[in-house]
């Protein structure tokens, strides 16, 4: 298998976020959120793209604890640049996942 070959075929997903408070909550939501999975954070200054293989949830509860604040997850969405895999959004988690894997 090429280089390419092996990234047309990864099973990533997660969001791109603008740089910012809300993102690095979400960095480290991600973390307590998905205990039993790596996740990788890629600061690229303006935005951090935060990924694992398969499937990332994000939950208010987490997001609220980790900002110390109330949180909305409206305001995770205002704060998304993109997104790889399909998503579902609620107002208490968003899941980032593929429906079926490369």
């Amino acid at each position: 298998m090429t280089d390419m070959d092996a990234l047309l075929r990864n099973n990533r997903v997660g969001p791109v976020m603008r740089s910012g408070e809300v993102a690095d909550a979400v960095c480290e939501a991600a973390r307590i959120d998905n205990p039993d999975r790596t996740i990788s954070v890629d600061d690229m200054n303006a935005y951090v793209r935060i990924h694992t293989d398969d499937e990332l949830v994000i939950t208010r509860a987490t997001m609220e604890e980790c900002l110390g604040r109330p949180f909305q997850m409206q305001e995770l969405e205002v704060n998304l640049s993109s997104f790889a895999g399909r998503i579902d959004t609620g107002s208490q988690q968003f899941r980032f996942y593929f429906a079926r894997k490369m």
